[in-house]
């Protein structure tokens, strides 16, 4: 079995390459310059390990919440790729597959991602020794609400840490940061999602596989309109 993944929710593009039991990560901080690196970086993962395009089995991407541009610009191409090879598609979280990172931790485990705008996503997670379980749904929140929400003993990891660390420290006792490299998704992490998901033969329609956005329908690329002619009577 052979399956492509890869994030491109955040600042870092996260490629990963599932083959047959082995499995190879690539990470690389691209920001702005995601579009012309993203179809490079898949190739040359993919030329490294002999492999087209045609050899894979299966593709799973990162869904966000995150970047609106990086979101758009990684589910594009895989879904590309998907309908051209008529390989299966698989969506993943960009939350999960962070909560991922903590491991076997047993505290609450609490991805908060950078939403701009003074605002935070994030979802609260418990490992259950079969696997993670969302306490939450996915959230778009202030820092203010996320505080009121948290309950310690707790484990934060994301670039919202950044922005917030003080403050949260500063109002919540019992928190523990993680570690920067732990920040943002690993590729090895959505692969494991995924073979859950095939295992489980859990599939997604491809036409039906969209971004998570979480802010208001006001604030998303809307579609243009055509003007309404009006009578001069």
């Amino acid at each position: 079995m052979k399956i492509l993944a890869i994030d491109t929710a955040t600042k870092f593009l996260s490629l990963g390459i599932y083959n047959d039991g082995a499995v190879y990560e690539y990470n690389l901080e691209v920001g702005p310059k995601l579009s012309s690196l993203l179809t490079v970086s898949i190739k040359r993962a993919l030329d490294a390990l002999g492999l087209g395009i045609n050899d894979l089995d299966y593709f799973a991407c990162g869904l966000g919440p995150g970047s609106f541009t990086g979101m758009r610009v990684g589910l594009s191409a895989m879904k590309g790729l998907s309908w051209l090879t008529h390989k299966p598609l698989i969506g993943i979280s960009t939350l999960d597959t962070l909560a991922m990172n903590a491991g076997a931790d047993a505290r609450m485990l609490i991805p908060v991602v950078d939403a701009k705008r003074s605002l935070i996503y994030s979802c609260f997670y418990r490992n259950t020794g079969n696997g993670l379980k969302k306490l939450s749904p996915y959230m778009l929140v202030s820092k203010e609400e996320l505080l009121k929400k948290i309950k310690s003993p707790a484990l934060l990891f994301g670039d919202a840490l950044d922005l917030y660390r003080e403050d949260i420290l500063k109002n919540t006792a019992g928190l523990v940061f993680a570690d920067k490299d732990r920040w943002y998704p690993k590729a090895h992490n959505i692969i494991k999602l995924a073979l859950v998901r095939i295992k489980n033969k859990k599939f997604d329609i491809l036409s039906e596989v969209d971004p998570i956005y979480l802010y208001p329908k006001e604030c998303q690329v809307k579609k243009s309109q055509k003007p309404k002619l009006r009578s001069k009577n």
